[in-house]
C-alpha cells in the first residue's frame, strides 16, 4: 500500500511535468530537459506498476490477504495501468493534457463522476487481519448464527407443543359440549312427554273421566 501511494504520487508528478512541457512548447521555450525527465519518469512508473503486480500476486498466492481484498487491489493496479497509458499518450501529444487532480488518479482519469470501488474503506472489524484471522472470525460468526438458529428452533418447538396441547384441550372441551348437548336434548324430550301426560290428566279430570 505504501508503494501504491508512491506510484500515485509519481503519476501526479508526471502529469504536472507534461503540462509544464506543453506550456513551454506553446510559449516557444525549450522543453528538451523536461521531455527527458518525463520519459524517465514514465519508465519508472511502469516499473513500479510491475512491482505492484508482482507483490499483489505473491500476497494472494500466499494468502496474506483475502481474495476480496486481492480483487480490490487488482482494480487499483488496473487503474494505474490505464493512467500510465493516458500519460504516455499525452507525452506523445496523442491525447488531451492529463488531469492533475488527485481524484483522476483514483478513477483512471476517464470515468469522472463514477465511483471507484477502491474508494470503499475496509471495515474496522477486518482491517489488519490476516487470512487465518479472517477465517477464524468467519467461523466464529457462523457458530454464533448456528447458536441463534438452535435457540429459534427450540422456541418454535415449544410453541408447536403448546399449540398441540391447546388443540387437545379444545377437543376435550368439544366432547364435553357434545355430551351436554345430548343431555339437554334428552331432558327436553322427557319434559315434552311429561307435559303431554299432564295435559291428558288435566283433560280427563275436567270431564270426570
Amino acid at each position: 500500500l505504501s508503494l501504491l501511494d508512491a506510484t500515485r504520487q509519481l503519476a501526479q508528478d508526471i502529469a504536472e511535468k507534461i503540462q509544464e512541457r506543453n506550456r513551454c512548447q506553446r510559449s516557444g521555450e525549450s522543453s528538451a530537459k523536461i521531455n527527458v525527465a518525463i520519459r524517465s519518469s514514465l519508465q519508472n512508473l511502469r516499473e513500479k506498476i510491475d512491482q505492484l503486480k508482482e507483490l499483489l500476486l505473491r500476497a494472494v498466492s500466499t494468502r496474506q490477504i483475502t481474495q476480496l481484498e486481492g480483487d480490490r487491489r487488482q482494480n487499483l493496479v488496473d487503474d494505474l495501468l490505464t493512467r500510465h497509458k493516458q500519460l504516455e499518450a499525452s507525452y506523445k501529444n496523442e491525447g488531451p493534457e492529463p488531469d492533475m487532480t488527485r481524484s483522476s488518479l483514483m478513477t483512471g482519469g476517464v470515468k469522472r463522476g463514477v465511483t471507484n470501488p477502491w474508494l470503499l474503506e475496509e471495515p474496522e472489524e477486518t482491517r489488519g487481519l490476516g487470512f487465518d484471522d479472517l477465517r477464524q472470525q468467519q467461523r466464529r460468526i457462523i457458530e454464533e448464527q448456528d447458536a441463534g438458529l438452535d435457540a429459534l428452533s427450540s422456541i418454535i418447538s415449544r410453541q408447536k407443543q403448546m399449540g398441540q396441547e391447546i388443540g387437545n384441550e379444545l377437543d376435550e372441551q368439544n366432547e364435553i359440549i357434545d355430551d351436554l348437548t345430548n343431555l339437554v336434548e334428552n331432558t327436553d324430550d322427557r319434559l315434552r312427554n311429561q307435559t303431554r301426560h299432564v295435559k291428558m290428566v288435566d283433560k280427563k279430570s275436567t270431564s270426570c273421566g
